[in-house]
């Protein structure tokens, strides 16, 4: 377990930082540049991920191209990407368009866009979707599954890389204004950031939904032996979300609304549901998809 210690270590160490550097550096700019603490609180976290990303894949030997996930040839690897994006896209759609039948979602936002404004919508949460599928399955499908799976073998990565997955995506967003920014803000920020496992009850559904999103990755990540399939799949997932975010909001009234999570009105009950179906049949196509790279 020494590859996960090491993880672990380094998601503390970029917390630690973001408490103990952003009021120094909100001192630094906020007199030149209108930064929010926050956001600059997140970008010190951010650097500090990275910097520690590269140094912890560097001792481990965790960063060449197959321990990353990258090891099937670039055409290959752009064709099974796609392959997954249409999937992902496929799926999460069947999974909204049962949200929207059981009358879950209110879809009132959506008359205020054009089809000029709905096109844009489409293509920048496109942009984002891959955005996030890069970063999350290049540290965590693939250096820190490469590496547990090294040490402790391929059940151990798929169960605690789906883990750390699903509390990564609990670390919120936490305003301070400006005028109540004092030297221990970087504390008050740091326990903002956490302030979502206060009541661990309140988000067990969605916390359970995102483990088995992360274990459906982790899974398709081990059939294939790299991250293409699993980046497209999720990239896919997350750019359907993201549209039906702008487009709809949860219908609380619903005498079903206890299937969404109050966490973020899409993950819950119900998608946890689709995730175990979804994943039986994704794990049966791509083990009968030869193996590439």
């Amino acid at each position: 377990m020494r590859a996960f210690a090491w993880f672990l270590l380094l998601i503390a160490v970029s917390l630690a930082a973001m408490a103990a550097l952003t009021y120094p550096a909100w001192l630094l700019l906020h007199p030149h540049f209108d930064f929010p603490f926050h956001r600059i609180g997140e970008r010190i976290g951010m650097l500090a991920f990275l910097v520690g990303f590269l140094l912890v894949a560097g001792r481990l030997r965790l960063a060449d191209r197959a321990s990353l996930g990258y090891a099937a040839p670039g055409g290959i690897f752009v064709r099974e990407l796609l392959v997954g994006l249409a999937l992902g896209v496929i799926t999460m759609a069947g999974v909204a368009a049962s949200m929207a039948a059981l009358g879950l979602l209110d879809f009132r936002k959506a008359a205020g866009y054009g089809t000029g404004a709905l096109i844009a919508l489409v293509a920048k949460r496109l942009a984002s979707g891959l955005a996030v599928a890069l970063i999350e399955e290049t540290a965590l499908r693939g250096a820190m599954f490469a590496g547990i799976q090294r040490e402790s073998g391929r059940t151990a990565a798929v169960v605690l890389t789906s883990i750390v997955y699903a509390w990564t995506h609990f670390l919120g967003s936490y305003h301070i204004p400006p005028t109540q920014v004092s030297a221990w803000s970087g504390v008050a920020l740091l326990h903002g950031t956490l302030q979502s496992f206060d009541h661990p009850l309140g988000i067990a559904d969605a916390f359970l939904c995102l483990t088995a999103v992360g274990a459906v990755l982790a899974i398709v990540r081990s059939i294939t032996g790299n991250i293409a399939a699993g980046m497209g799949i999720h990239a896919g997932w997350v750019w359907v979300m993201l549209v039906m975010h702008e487009l709809s909001q949860p219908n609380r009234a619903s005498p079903l609304a206890f299937l969404l999570s109050r966490h973020d009105g899409f993950t819950g009950w119900l998608v946890l549901g689709w995730t175990v179906v979804l994943g039986i049949g994704l794990w049966r196509f791509y083990v009968c998809r030869p193996r590439v790279g």
